[in-house]
């Protein structure tokens, strides 16, 4: 039985999910690349971009030449240049929300008296403090009310 598009389509994506590769993507999108030239713009040690390059090169992602002493990368094809730069405006368009969210929150009236949404009392917008806190974890990076007008970003 073959196996599912989504199921291929996830397995593809795990196969990108590891910064080291997204960032050697990321700087073969610009131009192919000797593996010297990679070391020199990455901070990891040559056997841990070697095992990273192994990976794209099995996954098809990326081809390897060598040009005398010299081995190099680059894309297989325009396609993962157009993922990455899609991720990236995905992203920039994500953030911009989250400021949005962030300012409005920020510009957002504190009447309540001191100390009432710290014990759990209704806030401002009439939500109880507590409430938040059970909804469960926020999502890393998100913009959270902390009971006293502040807004700080989530780092869970």
């Amino acid at each position: 039985m073959p196996v599912p598009l989504y199921q291929k389509k996830a397995e593809f994506f795990r196969m990108l999910g590891h910064p080291v590769r997204i960032r050697v993507l990321e700087l073969l999108g610009e131009r192919p690349m000797a593996v010297r030239d990679i070391l020199a713009e990455l901070d990891i040690e040559p056997s841990s971009l070697s095992q990273q390059l192994g990976v794209l090169r099995r996954a098809g992602i990326v081809t390897s030449t060598r040009e005398g002493s010299a081995v190099v990368y680059a894309l297989a094809g325009p396609d993962v240049a157009d993922l990455m730069r899609a991720a990236r405006r995905i992203l920039t368009e994500m953030l911009v929300g989250q400021t949005e969210l962030l300012e409005a929150l920020r510009e957002e009236p504190t009447s309540h008296p001191a100390g009432t949404a710290a014990r759990g009392g209704a806030t401002s917008t009439g939500v109880a403090a507590t409430s938040a806190r059970a909804a469960g974890p926020t999502a890393p990076g998100a913009a959270v009310a902390s009971g006293t007008g502040d807004v700080t970003a989530s780092r869970r």
